[in-house]
């Protein structure tokens, strides 16, 4: 629950390389200026490429460590499949065999169509959209995927056991273009949300009340420590009993599992120091026993490693995936140091003490003493499984509430990534067409990118790492509701001190006004903008994207009596104006006392009435509006990436004497690669 996308403007990139205490846009460098970022675009998606700037400086030991643990992070693809829906794999089998194999006329609108559709199944790692939760359907035929599937040679067909083709088609068929079946990957909407939703984390038959009352009675509330109960494993029934199938070598997903490992292995003989060799040896030893004590030992060994340049996140971290927050899906990153732009993450990581005993939270809520808080900037090298192709732009990490509060918490801000956005979004007219005025606009040119970098230092770096659950509340009492709480704790922890003059005083900031430029971008974005990332008459299901509804509608409601905030129409088109912005700074921070409460308090109701009346209803005028406007600007709300390629080079005796580094792949040539050399697991993981 702890890392941020960019989702601060849909298809504008207001983020921007940060350096020491900030630069102004026309005072960027970019490393290639020839460098091609777009790749691909299709559907609501663009795919671009990220620079690795700096890898090649890098010693020999540490590239080696980098091309390891890279490896290790695409060896995991096919387990985030299989966790977002049980038939993933074969839907991409299949569709992968057809696009080898494909004999006929690839002009007709059916393979057009197939193409778009492949794509889209790569990217979300699978037939739900990466965002949106819902099932996207194919616009081919089911006669043409039939017919396609039927000329396939039988081999290159996944049926399971004893079935025949057209019996495997009867099945898939309707997983596929059945608007009804396996509607969304998570349900957020009402009901059994354990039965309604498509992820493969609990088996068949399974419900929310039994999911409930299963963990809750492994839990000891007198416990300081505990595990994340369920995190790696799915929940099943067998023989009318609940039985945890664990995610581990000898076990659910072992193949791959097995082939991580080997690339951990790996790693171990060339790691930095033995700090950073300790905590890979701990990660491997979690991932042959599947026993979260183990995994909480490792996580503590991550969070206490500051000294190496080079870092990695591989396993089972986040829960969005799971409507109730308890199963993580599987993703990893490989990053190393960017020195100098982590001056400005250490003034901040430096003084955290002070923002935690200057929050306007109530007293009760906040850390007496906080530990272990280090925050760096980044430069990613890999990318993989839940951060791949589409990824955060900041981590924050790890997430069990005791080990933030024991031992401190690692935060990330991924600036090649942020780059690399940026450098695609310039010039897109998306300010001209969505900001009230030419003052915005000049507004957030001259201070959108130190203060969008640093709303994400903010979040990451302390929002998350602040305050603190009271005795004996369950980390995980907010249910359902978790990841939203969460991600606004965060996002308002980092809006509030955004306008604070500290931020000045520390030389971040280059003045006392500059921080109306992220407030501008976050209210219009929170009300209006974010909008254009929902199909029409849909409600808004992602977290993040409630999030920031959530605190948007918020402050907008309580702030109408001194019209803080207000809507307002121009040539028939509607705008969000900021009228106030001391005002606005304080409403910030009531609804961060607010939410804090919620949260250290484990007020579930209290989540409930927040996520229900202000961040999933939309108001369907004006989104049409938005979707017909950015519809004129002819740009993709969603983007992702493709990884560069790391190659050993070897001497005639077999030593490495370098890691080559190239950008040339492309996205249908990765991701079939991908599936080629990277893909252990049996189509069916019952």
């Amino acid at each position: 629950m702890k890392k941020i996308a960019l989702i601060t403007m849909a298809g504008l990139s207001m983020t921007f390389t940060a350096c020491g205490g900030g630069q102004k846009e026309s005072e960027k460098t970019v490393a290639d200026k020839d460098f091609v970022y777009e790749v691909d675009a299709f559907a609501d998606l663009e795919i671009l490429r990220y620079q690795v700037p700096g890898f090649e400086e890098l010693p020999l030991q540490q590239k080696e460590l980098i091309y390891y643990l890279s490896m290790a992070a695409i060896e995991g693809r096919d387990i985030l499949f299989d966790q977002n829906n049980r038939y993933n794999l074969a839907i991409r089998r299949t569709l992968e065999a057809i696009y080898e194999n494909y004999k006929g006329d690839k002009a007709t609108d059916d393979y057009k169509e197939f193409e778009v559709y492949l794509k889209r199944v790569w990217f979300s790692n699978g037939i739900h959209h990466h965002y949106g939760e819902e099932k996207f359907l194919p616009k081919f035929s089911q006669a043409f995927f039939a017919e396609q599937v039927k000329a396939l040679p039988a081999n290159l067909v996944p049926v399971k056991d004893n079935q025949s083709v057209d019996q495997f088609i009867a099945m898939i068929t309707p997983v596929m273009f059945d608007a009804k079946v396996m509607a969304k990957k998570v349900n957020q909407s009402g009901g059994d949300l354990i039965v309604t939703s498509a992820n493969n984390y609990y088996g068949d038959g399974v419900t929310q009340k039994e999911v409930q009352a299963f963990y809750g009675a492994m839990k000891d509330t007198t416990d300081l420590t505990p595990i994340s109960y369920g995190l790696n494993s799915r929940l099943v029934k067998e023989n009318g009993k609940l039985v945890e199938k664990v995610w581990k070598v000898g076990g659910l997903y072992s193949p791959a599992i097995e082939k991580i490992v080997f690339w951990l292995e790996k790693a171990q003989g060339v790691t930095e120091n033995d700090q950073q060799k300790a905590v890979i040896t701990k990660l491997i030893s979690f991932y042959k026993s599947g026993d979260l004590k183990t995994f909480d030992d490792y996580a503590v060994a991550w969070v206490q490693d500051l000294g190496s340049s080079v870092d990695f996140v591989n396993g089972f971290t986040e829960v969005y995936g799971d409507p109730l927050g308890i199963k993580a899906s599987w993703e990893s990153t490989v990053n190393f140091k960017n020195v100098e732009a982590t001056k400005r993450t250490e003034i901040i990581s430096s003084n955290a003490q002070w923002f935690e005993d200057h929050s306007p939270v109530d007293k009760q809520f906040k850390k007496e003493k906080v530990k272990g808080v280090s925050a760096k900037v980044i430069t990613v090298a890999q990318l993989g499984g839940d951060c791949y192709p589409a990824t955060p732009i900041g981590i924050n990490l790890p997430n069990a509430d005791w080990i933030r509060k024991d031992h401190g918490s690692k935060s990330v801000t991924i600036e090649n990534i942020m780059e690399a956005y940026d450098a695609a979004g310039a010039h897109t007219g998306f300010g001209k067409e969505f900001m009230w005025s030419d003052t915005e606009i000049n507004m957030i040119k001259e201070y959108g990118f130190i203060t969008d970098v640093l709303h994400t230092d903010l979040h990451e770096c302390l929002g998350h790492g602040s305050g603190k659950l009271l005795p004996e509340v369950d980390p995980n009492a907010l249910g359902e509701f978790s990841s939203t709480i969460e991600e606004a704790r965060a996002d308002l922890f980092g809006l509030y001190f955004l306008g604070d003059a500290k931020l000045v005083e520390l030389g971040i900031i280059p003045n006392a006004d500059a921080y109306k430029a992220e407030y501008y971008k976050f209210m219009m974005n929170g009300l209006m903008t974010q909008l254009v990332r929902i199909e029409a008459g849909k409600d808004i299901e992602e977290a993040h994207m409630r999030n920031r509804q959530l605190i948007a509608k918020w402050v907008y409601e309580k702030g109408k009596a001194d019209n803080v905030v207000e809507y307002k129409v121009k040539d028939g088109k509607t705008y969000v104006v900021v009228n106030d912005y001391v005002k606005l700074r304080s409403l910030f921070g009531e609804l961060l006392a607010v939410i804090q409460r919620v949260k250290s308090e484990g007020d579930f109701n209290g989540a409930k009435a927040l996520v229900d009346n202000y961040a999933v209803k939309v108001d369907q005028k004006l989104h049409d509006e938005v979707l017909a406007r950015y519809k004129t600007l002819n740009m993709k709300p969603y983007k992702g990436f493709v990884n560069p390629v790391f190659e050993l080079v070897q001497d005639k005796d077999g030593k490495i004497t370098d890691v080559q580094i190239t950008y040339t792949e492309g996205y249908a040539e990765q991701m079939m690669r991908y599936s080629k050399q990277f893909s252990t697991l049996p189509t069916y993981n019952d």
